[in-house]
């Protein structure tokens, strides 16, 4: 974590979940010089300020969709996190304006922010449903991936972009996880309601996910999107291992909702390297040799290969599942 001493790390929507564990992250494992979390929500800055207590850190309220703000912002920053997004999926089937304006026009903003302020390097955190997109959500995520690669031929490799791309965070805010958590606590976990039976989706603890990004910023030559080897688990394994023996109410999919996700389509896969706990997707036109230490390291993946949540050959057991609850 060298590459990070004496550096200056702005997170955008950095009192989300990602970004409250990756400030702790910072804080506690690298000799950053300074952390700035960029968010709109003065309220949770408030929180956030009382809970770190740390000089290292500085908070600057603002919205990504105002680019001059983020040209204030971004000066004197070496590295830019970028995990500020609008991410409810039926909220966002009915907004659909308001998710292009933040997630896809507000990564614009960033793009264009870092190159005039001479950012090292960005790196976007994206999601599972960028990969072949069933909902507006899924969609714009995708565009910002788009952006934040194609972001490298204007930066001319002053500014390197890249991407991380995983599925869901055990008990982030808002996950069914911690829905369920709460639901115990206050002692109303009578009945818990189920989109479909066949369901499964990728997992990631926040420290994964904050591992996963420290190896991003750490390997990026620019343009890459990084993958974890995730694990998967069924939503039904889940719900009999928080609620054991609780009444299950099918409600059906609900809009824009997937019965399995993936991290590595079909089409990406041909260009695309394994190593020993990552998936790399190279971007197609950016040219070869300096992503040439990835297929040093890796190989290629083979014709038709799909990184798909039901077909993954990493699964978590209930148990295991329990004992990665009490200790998030």
């Amino acid at each position: 974590m060298k590459f990070l001493e004496n550096k200056t790390v702005l997170i955008t929507g950095g009192t989300g979940s990602f970004g409250k564990s990756f400030t702790h992250f910072l804080l506690n494992n690298t000799e950053v010089k300074k952390v700035i979390i960029f968010s709109r929500d003065e309220l949770k800055q408030y929180h956030l300020a009382k809970e770190i207590q740390d000089d290292r850190v500085r908070f600057f309220l603002g919205d990504i969709r105002d680019v001059s703000r983020l040209q204030r912002a971004f000066h004197g920053v070496d590295i830019v996190v970028h995990a500020a997004a609008l991410k409810q999926v039926p909220t966002l089937e009915y907004n659909p304006t308001e998710a292009i304006k933040t997630n896809v026009l507000g990564t614009q903003n960033i793009i264009e922010a870092a190159i005039d302020q001479h950012i090292e390097k960005v790196l976007l955190i994206s999601t599972d449903k960028a990969a072949e997109p069933a909902n507006l959500y899924g969609s714009t995520k995708l565009c910002a991936e788009k952006l934040i690669v194609s972001g490298n031929v204007y930066a001319g490799g002053r500014t390197k972009f890249s991407c991380v791309r995983y599925g869901n965070v055990i008990g982030s805010r808002g996950s069914i996880v911690d829905t369920l958590l709460q639901k115990k606590s206050e002692g109303t976990l009578d009945e818990v309601f189920i989109t479909d039976e066949r369901m499964t989706r990728f997992w990631l603890t926040l420290k994964q996910a904050c591992e996963l990004v420290m190896y991003g910023l750490g390997q990026m030559e620019g343009g890459e999107i990084f993958i974890p080897k995730a694990p998967s688990m069924s939503i039904v394994d889940l719900l009999d291992a928080m609620a054991p023996g609780v009444v299950k109410k099918n409600m059906g999919i609900r809009p824009g909702e997937k019965i399995h996700e993936v991290l590595v389509t079909e089409q990406e896969a041909r260009h695309t390297v394994e190593l020993d706990k990552h998936y790399v997707i190279l971007p197609e036109f950016l040219g070869e040799e300096k992503y040439k230490k990835y297929k040093d390291e890796g190989q290629l993946l083979s014709e038709g290969f799909m990184f798909r949540s039901d077909k993954n050959d990493s699964w978590i057991k209930k148990e295991e599942f329990l004992d990665i609850i009490q200790n998030i």
